[in-house]
């Protein structure tokens, strides 16, 4: 009897810890199947419509993804920038932005440029955004100066009303290429309206 009894014990405790070796194996389970489906669903989900998750551009990076950003476009560019310095170099990565821009235009893409405009035509920012202007108008761009009676400080770019680039990097070879400077990459189409509101106004304010 005692020997029945010892045996059925040892047999409970041994059910008890399979019990709980499946129970981890369950939840185990659960957790990793979690964790793919996570992988697999990183885009947010806006009013139904999947969006790409936010891309951070640190230094250089921003520049070859504006690049792609560029090359990608379909229907319509509009940048509206502080300083955007071309007419330097052409392999400087300004005048290659103003290239990828021109190539746009070629393609049947709307581009417009927004810069600022200090209203002195001889300073140093007010002469290097009008060279730029020159340059891109060249090219087949619609470039505006902004109002003299305010700074445009913006470094936004909007690219067929769904992909949102902003940031610190203005449009420069030091910017791009030595600066500590971070912008973001996003694809957000129902913020898209409001940017493209938001820019159409500084061209107004400009007229």
């Amino acid at each position: 009897m005692i020997c029945e009894k010892n045996i059925g014990d040892v047999m409970k405790i041994i059910q008890q810890r399979v019990n709980v070796f499946l129970c981890g194996i369950i939840f185990l389970s659960f957790a990793l199947s979690a964790n793919l489906w996570a992988e697999e669903n990183k885009t947010q989900k806006i009013g139904g419509q999947a969006l790409c998750p936010v891309i951070i551009l640190k230094n250089e990076e921003l520049f070859p993804a504006f690049i792609r950003a560029i090359d990608e476009a379909r229907d319509e560019i509009l940048i509206c920038v502080f300083s955007f310095r071309a007419g330097v170099h052409e392999r400087s990565y300004p005048d290659r932005i103003v290239g990828h821009l021109s190539r746009a235009v070629k393609r049947g893409v709307k581009v417009t440029v927004i810069l600022e405009n200090s209203g002195r035509g001889n300073n140093g920012l007010g002469a290097q955004n009008l060279k730029t202007k020159n340059v891109l108008e060249e090219k087949g761009v619609v470039v505006y100066l902004d109002s003299p009676r305010k700074t445009t400080h913006t470094k936004l770019v909007l690219i067929d009303q769904r992909i949102i680039i902003l940031g610190s990097h203005n449009f420069t070879q030091s910017a791009m290429k030595y600066n500590n400077e971070i912008s973001l990459l996003l694809e957000r189409p129902d913020l898209a309206r409001e940017i493209r509101e938001y820019m159409m106004m500084i061209i107004e304010e400009a007229k």
